[in-house]
């Protein structure tokens, strides 16, 4: 099953469910919920109790501030209630993430150049923010006057959330509280620094917990990463375009994700309107590049690998579409399924577990 956020206004069906076919590749639609203005990126605890979003706003209750929601799920069939909402406590809220435990709940503040936590009670609410963490900085090109954080993730151990920070050009890391949902700099506070102008905005950790790659929105770069968890900072294997060669059109990179098994990674392109893929040496962490898939659409600005590694699905903002592509689990390289459905807006690509 696949949970889809959407751009969205308050009184439209925002959220979507759909049923995946993980040979083929076909998308079912299964519901639809109105979960409140652009339930734009969404996260899903480990039990699949509850399902958590970002409302990307700029306004929540007369503060400069979007909103988070909380989802509680049915079980039988995956069906959405709402629980309750809270401020996020910075604008344009367009990144959210759980710990592993799932008690506390991590916001990237676009507009607000912040990050918060939240605390999850027992019946899957949210309290509101525990803490809010205002970052600084500013980069040279004209998106990046400000700080806008832009993701943010617990590491693998979960002793470090990590934010990434497009305006900065900084991957800055924090403490991780148990139980508290408290976020505290990390020393040194910036993990990581990117090229100037890069304007890095998602990162991903692979499987093994020793690599991380930031994909860069403004100078579409894929960084690999060494990971050092006893300090809580990185330091750059390689930099590698997303791009072709011979490319001349303007593109920014989005999404970044890593194959289940490990072996590629994979980072989308608007404007290229392609993935591209790379093979990961396994005793490096670094790159190789393997393909740039055409997206069948207008602004890729999400993907996500099913659960058996079989099929990616590719959310095309900007043309309203969700298109299918096989995965050849030997060389990493993509091809059409032939199967795509259309979604107002598709933001952000939740799968989760088949609902019996």
């Amino acid at each position: 099953m696949v949970y889809v956020g959407t751009y969205a206004k308050p009184d439209q069906e925002s959220i979507f469910l759909y049923h995946l076919d993980t040979e083929t590749g076909e998308l079912t639609r299964v519901s639809a919920f109105k979960a409140g203005e652009n339930p734009s990126y969404l996260a899903l605890d480990k039990q699949r109790r509850y399902l958590y979003a970002v409302n990307e706003t700029g306004n929540y209750q007369g503060k400069n501030s979007g909103a988070v929601s909380a989802f509680a799920i049915n079980q039988q069939t995956g069906d959405l209630s709402l629980l309750n909402k809270v401020a996020s406590e910075g604008g344009a809220p367009c990144h959210i993430s759980l710990d592993e435990p799932g008690k506390t709940v991590m916001v990237a503040n676009y507009t607000g150049g912040n990050v918060a936590a939240f605390a999850v009670q027992e019946n899957g609410t949210l309290a509101a923010a525990a803490s809010v963490q205002q970052h600084k900085g500013s980069g040279p090109t004209e998106r990046q006057q400000a700080p806008h954080a832009h993701y943010i993730t617990p590491s693998p151990r979960g002793k470090y959330a990590f934010a990434v920070d497009l305006g900065a050009d900084q991957v800055l890391g924090y403490r991780l509280g148990a139980g508290n949902a408290a976020l505290t700099p990390n020393e040194p506070a910036v993990a990581f620094a990117t090229a100037p102008g890069a304007g890095p905005r998602h990162m991903v950790f692979h499987p093994n917990g020793r690599y991380a790659y930031v994909i860069n929105e403004l100078n579409s770069t894929m960084v690999a990463l060494a990971f050092d968890d006893s300090k809580g900072t990185f330091s750059e294997l390689q930099t590698i375009s997303t791009l072709p060669s011979d490319f001349e059109g303007k593109s920014y990179c989005a999404a970044v994700k890593v194959s289940p098994d490990g072996k590629f990674l994979y980072g989308s392109n608007r404007g290229h309107n392609s993935i591209v893929v790379y093979a990961i040496d396994a005793n490096t962490g670094k790159l190789t590049l393997v393909q740039h898939q055409d997206t069948g659409g207008n602004w890729p600005r999400d993907f996500t690998i099913d659960l058996t590694g079989n099929i990616m699905l590719v959310a095309n903002e900007r043309s309203g579409n969700i298109v299918s592509y096989k995965i050849n689990k030997l060389s990493g390289k993509l091809s059409p399924a032939g199967h795509e459905v259309e979604v107002p807006k598709p933001v952000c690509l939740q799968v989760v577990p088949e609902f019996k």
